[in-house]
């Protein structure tokens, strides 16, 4: 039996009188609010026009230990199946997906304010991670035979059992289904904590999979708050955690698995350079540069953010590139002409607008004029500034919108110096029409991931993950499904 969800107060080391005189380790009972059998509503608002589409009430304590019950039980069943079955239904998924893509697109973007043709494209690309795994799973995760002094010996790759992923809003379902895919496929089940403004998210993926024809509580939603997520950690029917989200999110996430001595993946915040050496094509550098900064209008981990251009061509980039911002159309991003809409709340353009006022007030020059259209408004015009210094949020932080920051540089090795200068490691881009320049730079630049003369993207082929401040372990590609697995030793004498 698992521990009962001591989430609602701070943990502490209660145990529950057995009724003769001893009392059980496993079972910490606490109680919630009292007389209060419900937590408090979750609502998914819509950040274009601040409208309230929809409320929920939270899981109580109660619900949330019986479904990590159900699914600590349907683990027992599902680890036992074949890559086939598996595969069977993790390719009805990926077919669900890609029929569905307008429905479930439309739903991405009430929540979060993404334009739906950007939100149609990341359920799309949900399918593709769908059918990634389903056709290579069994590959990856075979006996791996090893030369030994032993009759035989090999590295065996089991299911560790309940995984816990605590998920973000920017991109709902790409970042949920960057690790279920690949954690069904090895035989794990999930249970998903997404974030509050995403409920409708939550709940669809959560249909897809039942749609799919997955065994019951294979993945389940919990809709809790964040303060749930240290005690849903301590439960024993949970074996490991991933998180995408902020730095300070993953430390405490960290701190609390660790003390409970479970795995974790996070990924985390990035602030990633965009190098622009003196032999780049300025035309395609910069067309590529309003790109990733615009992507997601701004909210994404792996859009570049700082941008490193050589003095010499400095002037010409910066021209082209404000002139490429201005001509983005901002709107409803339910309609097909609208290049970004609002950012996903409130709240974050709020915070973006002090961060680059404070930046601003410190020295930062504002090379292209943008920001808040009111003090009730989600939206964000893009912005450029730079002279940028250390000690500004501008250079300290990762601005998680609209706004550019550009450093002139003297030259290759300070490009890179500056690039390096960060808490983060995501990952960053390389400019030069020399391959091999491209590459000796790529290696010096400490990120999870470097693109050479090509927009920084995650695929279901390549590892994603970062270092520093941007977290550990991976997602993706052979390492990813790897990593919830207890990568066995078995020696045969």
């Amino acid at each position: 039996m698992g521990r009962l969800l001591p989430y609602l107060l701070p943990p502490a080391n209660h145990e529950k009188d057995c009724g003769n005189g001893t009392h059980s380790p496993a079972l910490r009972i606490f109680t919630p609010y009292p007389k209060q059998k419900k937590n408090m509503p979750i609502q998914t608002i819509n950040p274009a026009t601040n409208e309230v589409i929809k409320t929920f009430e939270s899981h109580t304590t109660a619900e949330v230990e019986q479904k990590l019950k159900t699914a600590d039980t349907a683990f027992h069943t599902w680890k036992n199946t074949g890559f086939e079955e598996r595969a069977r239904h993790m390719t009805r998924c990926a077919e669900l997906l890609e029929q569905e893509a307008e429905r479930y697109g439309r739903i991405i973007t009430l929540e979060m304010g993404k334009p739906l043709k950007d939100a149609i494209t990341e359920v799309k690309k949900c399918a593709k991670v769908c059918h990634y795994y389903a056709e290579h799973a069994a590959d990856f995760l075979k006996d791996e035979e090893v030369e030994s002094g032993a009759s035989r010996s090999l590295i065996a790759y089991q299911p560790l059992g309940v995984v816990l992923a605590v998920m973000p809003w920017n991109f709902p379902f790409w970042q949920v289904f960057r690790f279920l895919a690949p954690a069904l496929m090895a035989g794990n089940v999930g249970v998903l904590k997404h974030a509050s403004n995403v409920p409708q998210c939550a709940l669809a993926i959560e249909e897809i999979i039942r749609k799919s024809g997955f065994p019951d509580n294979i993945f389940q939603t919990l809709l809790v708050e964040s303060k749930a997520v240290d005690a849903i950690i301590e439960s024993d029917y949970v074996k490991a955690v991933t998180l995408t989200g902020s730095e300070g999110a993953g430390s405490k996430v960290a701190e609390k698995a660790g003390s409970e001595i479970k795995k974790t993946v996070l990924e985390l915040g990035g602030s990633d350079p965009f190098i622009v050496l003196e032999d780049a094509d300025i035309e395609e550098a910069s067309t590529t540069a309003v790109k990733s900064r615009m992507v997601n209008t701004g909210q994404s981990c792996i859009a570049a953010k700082r941008f490193i251009v050589v003095e010499g061509i400095a002037d010409a980039f910066l021209d082209k590139m404000k002139e490429k911002m201005q001509a983005l159309k901002i709107g409803d991003p339910l309609q097909d002409d609208c290049d970004y809409g609002p950012l996903a709340r409130k709240d974050l353009a709020e915070e973006l607008e002090k961060q680059v006022q404070e930046s601003v007030d410190k020295g930062a020059q504002v090379v292209l004029e943008g920001g808040r259209e009111g003090k009730d408004s989600a939206y964000f015009k893009p912005m450029i500034i730079k002279n940028v210094k250390p000690g500004m949020p501008a250079y300290e932080d990762e601005l998680f919108g609209p706004v550019a920051i550009v450093f002139v540089v003297k030259d290759e090795q300070e490009a890179i110096r500056i690039a390096n200068d960060h808490r983060y490691g995501l990952a960053g881009t390389v400019w030069t029409r020399d391959k091999e320049r491209g590459l000796r730079v790529a290696r010096q630049v400490e990120s999870g991931a470097v693109f050479v003369n090509a927009m920084v993207a995650s695929s279901p082929e390549m590892p994603f993950g970062g270092i520093k401040k941007s977290g550990y372990g991976r997602e993706l590609s052979y390492i990813g499904i790897r990593e919830f697995t207890n990568q066995k030793s078995i020696w045969v004498g």
